[in-house]
């Protein structure tokens, strides 16, 4: 007999809308905690209001647009981190 198993019973499958739902969420909670409103985050960083706006309700961003912000939350070097970390195609070494 040969079983079928789905790769999603043991490791949790995250969308792409789920990544940019928690982006958002995230970036939202990090502008507040600052205490830095939408239309300040877009005078400061020279991305639009509705621009801004947009990304906080559907993740919706360029990703030039999404660095400019993000330098005014002081998060920029967070980006620095992604795709750094070598692949691992054997599990054995």
């Amino acid at each position: 007999m040969i079983n079928k198993f789905d790769i999603s019973d043991f490791v949790p499958v995250i969308t792409e809308q789920q990544v940019k739902s928690e982006l958002a969420h995230r970036f939202k909670l990090r502008r507040k905690e600052l205490g830095i409103s939408q239309k300040e985050l877009a005078k400061r960083s020279g991305i639009s209001y509705a621009s801004i706006r947009r990304f906080e309700t559907s993740g919706e961003i360029s990703l030039s647009s999404l660095l400019r912000i993000s330098t005014v939350i002081d998060c920029l070097e967070d980006f620095n981190e992604l795709f750094k970390h070598p692949i691992i195609k054997d599990i054995r070494r």
